[in-house]
């Protein structure tokens, strides 16, 4: 089910024709409908001189998602390009409600806000199934699994829980300067600030979330995975499935 939730998403009009059908191919067509009304609304509604930089920005959304490190990087939208030529951009989609935007915090401590870095973010779409769609990822590769695909998946299980955080929180990440340390998601929750580490398959290796529970130890620290619920010394593994419900 969570599969086929990361192929349809919750878009309401493809959700109901899925639903009625269950006819995948139906419903993918759906998808690129909105995708498409998308498209046209940025030249209808948004300002003529910067509905290319919406289109630009909102294109590279996919293969900004791609990289292992998430962090947005403007020069993927369009090469040399600088953030103040896109700000206007990216408050338009914003504002519409089409993308949601996790900053970076210098320190993950409380309160998280005071900590956040306004120029190091991470950009998703509002749809984890618009997000397959506008990568063109099939229903079967996403369903029966594919060697290829294996890495992208991680993009899109992240979009997934960053939809079931955004519901009553306001997530944000945490990246140790000069590693590859990185937690996914970082919550405000019950008094205390809470790492997340999001896993996309059963491969339940968390060396970020161990050094970072090491060098912070928290109180809660989550990883989200296809594993079953389980409670370690030092982390709690929450299904993917429900990690929505646990956090509220």
């Amino acid at each position: 089910y969570l599969n086929e939730y990361l192929t349809i998403g919750g878009m309401p009009a493809v959700l109901e024709s899925y639903l009625a059908n269950h006819d995948l191919p139906q419903a993918e067509n759906i998808q690129e409908d909105i995708l498409k009304t998308y498209e046209l609304d940025f030249s209808k509604h948004a300002p003529a001189e910067i509905v290319p930089r919406i289109r630009q920005l909102w294109n590279s959304i996919p293969a900004q998602l791609s990289k292992e490190n998430r962090k947005f990087v403007y020069g993927l939208v369009k090469e040399g390009a600088r953030a103040r030529e896109y700000e206007l951009a990216l408050s338009w989609l914003y504002d519409c409600g089409l993308i949601h935007q996790v900053f970076c915090v210098k320190a993950p401590k409380y309160p998280l806000k005071a900590y956040q870095e306004y120029t190091a973010f991470k950009l998703f779409t509002v749809d984890v199934g618009l997000l397959s769609a506008m990568n063109g990822i099939d229903a079967e590769t996403l369903l029966h699994g594919n060697a290829i695909f294996t890495e992208f998946k991680g993009a899109l299980t992240e979009q997934y829980v960053l939809q079931q955080l955004v519901q009553q929180h306001e997530p944000y990440y945490w990246a140790k300067s000069n590693s590859q340390s990185e937690i996914d998601f970082l919550l405000q929750y019950q008094g205390s600030v809470v790492p997340i580490e999001v896993k996309a398959e059963e491969n339940l290796q968390a060396k970020s979330l161990r050094l970072y529970v090491k060098e912070y130890q928290p109180s809660l620290a989550v990883r989200t995975s296809m594993s079953a619920y389980r409670e370690e010394e030092w982390m709690v593994n929450v299904p993917l499935y429900v990690v929505g419900g646990f956090f509220r």
